[in-house]
């Protein structure tokens, strides 16, 4: 594919991001990713994506199955990512797998993963929260566009956001600690379920921050975050190739930390996983300006 045509099409960023789960074999436990191109802070759900295929890479049965970690220092554009896994555990049922990721010689990220093969047993599940169709809310770039008074400006994204009930930072919008949005990726996926959850953990991560700060009415520019861990149960095997609905709550926060609990369900209404995690929101002295 051409640079224009990758430009043009849709499907692109979702090619690009499978290219970047590739991960090169060093060794037995050893794996070099790269970060891909981009300016700014690296986006930790793709670390954490790319963590996943570490792990999965040495796990020979099962599927992921849970995920614990800790974003511990910003990702970087400008360096390959280096990822170690320790063989925890290789059980009957369930495997278990620790990732620590380090680019430039510093740890980045770290994350236990178990894994596990079906079987039978109790089941049930909350009801799916009651939701507009994908095909009438608004796109998540154009609601960004709008928050900050600007042009739209497409961001080409693995994974397409769309959002059910838009921000307006009206008094009316103030206390809301909730946030519903649909997901399905931009692309073809691949019909591997190790790929399938990894793309999985790395919408997880989308819009976690902006639910967090949606109850004290700020807005992108008004704030400095950043996810400091990230645990995620997936229900059932990994399956996202079309839309999901992504339902985000924030029940406390407090110290410039906040918490967010996530819901994600097919479009049948099967909640396919759940995530929980604690970012860092700080508000500058002076809105608009860093702190010091």
């Amino acid at each position: 594919m051409s640079g224009d045509e990758a430009s043009s099409d849709p499907r692109a960023p979702t090619l690009r991001l499978f290219e970047l789960l590739e991960l090169e074999a060093l060794d037995r436990d050893l794996f070099l990713g790269s970060p891909g191109h981009g300016e700014g802070r690296l986006f930790g759900g793709l670390v954490a994506a790319q963590s996943v295929m570490a792990a999965g890479l040495t796990v020979a049965d099962g599927h992921l199955h849970s995920l614990h970690a800790y974003f511990l220092r910003p990702g970087r554009h400008d360096a390959p990512i280096r990822f170690v896994v320790d063989r925890i555990r290789d059980g009957r049922t369930f495997t278990t797998r620790r990732v620590v990721a380090h680019q430039a010689g510093e740890a980045i990220f770290n994350m236990a993963a178990s894994f596990t093969k079906p079987e039978d047993g109790i089941e049930h599940q909350d009801e799916m929260p009651e939701a507009p169709p994908p095909e009438e809310c608004e796109d998540w770039e154009k609601t960004r566009a709008r928050v900050l008074k600007m042009p739209v400006r497409w961001h080409a994204s693995p994974v397409e956001v769309r959002m059910c009930d838009p921000d307006d930072f009206t008094p009316r919008m103030a206390r809301v600690t909730t946030r519903l949005m649909w997901m399905r990726p931009s692309g073809p996926v691949p019909d591997d379920p190790l790929r399938q959850a990894a793309l999985l953990a790395y919408a997880s991560d989308r819009t976690l921050l902006s639910t967090a700060a949606r109850p004290h009415g700020l807005v992108p520019g008004q704030l400095r975050a950043a996810s400091l861990d990230h645990a995620m149960h997936l229900h059932h095997v990994p399956r996202f190739d079309d839309w999901i609905l992504y339902a985000a709550s924030s029940p406390v926060a407090h110290a410039a930390r906040g918490l967010i609990h996530g819901a994600m369900y097919r479009r049948d209404g099967v909640r396919i996983a759940s995530v929980v995690q604690e970012g860092l929101i700080r508000v500058p002295r002076v809105l608009g300006e860093e702190e010091a």
